[in-house]
């Protein structure tokens, strides 16, 4: 079988996360192996670098380079959220084949999934032969036709150790404490929160996600039906919440106004409206002195410090397989993990229709009612965040009033 010879680019799409640079040198370096992938062209700053014809080299980089940088956290080649249309596509296979690229890996999430399916679909339509594998990555878990996506783990690891020290704060000082988490339409990152309990009463005390319509009055009852019992209340909250229109929770409290990306997508992240206009219906309405609220943000994707191991390696693995599905099964795909048993994953090579434009969410099986998540979702999610730093309380009796 005659293999298809030229180069190959990659590049890197949304957001940054712990462990996406280990999908990067994972396809750089099984490209370099390859004797009919001639060099390995890196894009800076998405597809807009392939516009712009800006590539480095990464043939060139040192195998040391290379692996120092997987180990980095963040994209190291930049990103974009530019959503390319059919004459964005017929710039980019103009510059494919000035440079005769014959192979695309894009590491993103869904709108980097539909990038691939919107590119390989106009590479066939002009009769370029291009091979357009999607290297899946996102931290909020929600791609279809696959268990799980690399940089989840890491980030719900953060996650879990954030609550787990907010929590620690809220029982020494008790009060209402509001985290906000990222999750625009799924609530993946959002119940991985639950493995900051370990003791009986330890928050998160309420949990809501995309996948539950939140409604406002519902969560001022819950705040203080635990208030009132604990003397204390640590709610995590997806940036995603919808209410019963099915519209961000967002939208409603800045009167349906909203700053949308290339993608249409509201600006949910980055900001501390959400957590700042419940704080403030919590002190009106229930006259709670001492509430406190943070929005997560971008320090969650890719923390320093906070990577899951097994994360690391399935991260690698996804951008090798990219490169053995491109070249020896010589078609177009997304790549997506299978799990198997307790625990080991097979990878396979999923049509990029599928994938693309699609949005997996928490299976019921995973919610509790409106405001908590199962036991069951731990049996999923455990080996892929790994263990959590053990912590401790106090265990005495009390002394006696004199």
């Amino acid at each position: 079988m005659e293999r298809l010879e030229g180069k190959a680019v990659v590049a890197q799409g949304g957001g940054p996360t712990s462990v996406i640079n280990q999908s990067l040198v994972g396809v750089v370096i099984e490209a370099r192996k390859c004797p009919f992938i001639t060099h390995v062209y890196g894009a800076r700053f998405g597809v807009r670098g392939i516009i712009n014809e800006d590539f480095l080299d990464l043939s060139q980089a040192t195998t040391r380079n290379l692996e120092m940088v997987a180990a980095t956290p963040s994209s190291a080649l930049g990103s974009t959220r530019d959503k390319p249309n059919q004459e964005y596509c017929a710039r980019m296979v103009e510059v494919f084949r000035k440079h005769n690229v014959r192979y695309f890996f894009y590491i993103g999430g869904n709108d980097s999934a539909e990038t691939c399916h919107i590119m390989d679909s106009y590479a066939r339509s002009v009769g370029y032969e291009l091979r357009v594998i999607h290297v899946p990555k996102t931290i909020d878990n929600d791609l279809v036709a696959t268990d799980h996506c690399p940089g989840f783990g890491s980030a719900a690891r953060f996650v879990t150790s954030a609550f787990a020290c907010l929590d620690l704060d809220n029982f020494a000082i008790p009060g209402v404490f509001i985290g906000v988490v990222m999750g625009r339409h799924a609530g993946w990152l959002t119940a991985s929160s639950m493995f900051a309990r370990r003791f009986d009463h330890d928050g998160p005390h309420l949990i809501y996600v995309p996948e539950r319509t939140f409604n406002i009055e519902r969560f001022l009852g819950d705040v203080d039906r635990v208030y009132s019992k604990l003397g204390r209340c640590v709610v995590a909250l997806s940036e995603g919440v919808v209410s019963e229109d099915g519209q961000p929770i967002l939208l409603q409290l800045q009167n349906h106004t909203a700053e949308r990306d290339a993608f249409g997508n509201v600006q949910l992240s980055g900001r501390g409206t959400l957590g700042d206009a419940l704080s403030d219906m919590i002190s009106e309405r229930l006259k709670i002195r001492r509430i406190r609220c943070d929005t997560f943000g971008y320090l969650q994707r890719s923390f320093l410090g906070v990577v899951s191991d097994l994360d690391a390696f399935e991260a690698r693995e996804v951008g090798e397989m990219a490169v053995h599905f491109a070249t020896y099964r010589d078609t177009s795909g997304s790549v997506s993990i299978l799990r198997i048993g307790d625990y080991a994953v097979d990878y396979v090579l999923t049509p990029l229709n599928q994938v693309a434009g699609k949005t997996r969410h928490l299976p019921t099986e995973f919610l509790l009612g409106d405001s908590d998540i199962s036991e069951n979702f731990k049996d999923y999610a455990r080996p892929l965040i790994g263990a959590i730093p053990r912590f401790d309380r106090l265990i005495a009796p009390t002394v006696g009033v004199l």
